[in-house]
């Protein structure tokens, strides 16, 4: 009976994407971290021309200072923990800032590769769909467990952005492939069941790259992801100022920045603090 009003609810939110990609040339930004998690810093991103926001459980981690945490590879430990009520509620809140015209895609527990079992219902995605997200972001490192999530997501109206990683990775961010050829591989199976968005996950999560340039491994895993397939692509981790243009010039459609935006914003913060506070003389 919702089949139709979800497969149209899906359309519109692809023209959102492509209407991004398209506005920012080619390449657009998927803003996380604190600009998906805090309705006042989702506005600001939005203002400075934002089209895309990503509010996801681990960030939600570090934005509550759950248990303490304070750095993203702890954040990723107990993401799980996040109750799927509160994922809801924060994009509820972002959504109502942001207006229609955003598109919005939520990073929610079991939606991941999670450390203990983590499943998710049918209230779940309809929970989502109905607190305003236009699709899920999603890291899982199996492709029977991906599709699942892909049927599911689509029968609430919700696409699905979901990632291939590396074996080695610190965290296992997606479907795992090594070479160039395995990353090709991997992305047109993905495209067959359904995948919406298909992204890369660098390995450069936790380290990132200060020069101006990537190492051409990325590079050759981009260029076999964007070849391959014929839906939008992304690009995540250790993407900052200074790199941005050399993953730009791969041809991925979007790239995914948390960290760089949140060290970004702690700083400013710092320099306002510190101008309202008198100078200590040692």
């Amino acid at each position: 009976m919702i089949k139709a009003d979800m497969q149209r609810k899906m359309e519109l939110a692809r023209q959102k994407v492509l209407k991004a990609i398209e506005l920012h040339g080619g390449t657009t930004l998927l803003s996380t971290g604190i600009t998906g998690d805090d309705a006042r810093m989702a506005k600001a991103a939005i203002d400075a021309g934002a089209r895309m926001l990503e509010p996801n459980h681990p960030a939600v981690v570090l934005a509550r200072g759950y248990k303490g945490v304070t750095s993203m590879h702890k954040a990723e430990q107990i993401r799980h923990e996040i109750p799927i009520a509160e994922m809801a509620k924060v994009t509820s809140g972002v959504r109502q800032i942001a207006g229609p015209d955003i598109y919005i895609t939520v990073g929610i527990p079991g939606g991941f590769t999670e450390v203990l079992p983590t499943l998710l219902t049918d209230a779940d995605f309809k929970l989502m769909s109905e607190a305003g997200a236009d699709g899920l972001h999603v890291h899982k490192t199996g492709l029977d467990d991906l599709e699942e999530i892909v049927k599911k997501a689509h029968f609430f109206g919700l696409l699905v952005d979901a990632y291939i990683g590396r074996p080695q990775d610190l965290h296992p961010f997606g479907i795992p492939a090594e070479t160039p050829e395995e990353v090709a591989k991997v992305a047109v199976e993905m495209e067959k069941i359904g995948v919406d968005l298909i992204g890369l996950m660098t390995g450069m999560s936790y380290e990132g790259i200060a020069a101006g340039e990537i190492p051409e491994i990325i590079r050759e895993r981009l260029k076999a992801l964007v070849e391959s397939v014929h839906v939008p692509t992304l690009a995540e981790g250790g993407i900052n100022v200074q790199n941005q243009k050399a993953f730009r010039n791969t041809g991925v459609n979007i790239l995914v920045v948390g960290t760089a935006i949140d060290d970004m914003a702690g700083n400013a913060v710092k320099e306002a603090v510190r101008s309202f506070l008198p100078q200590v003389v040692a």
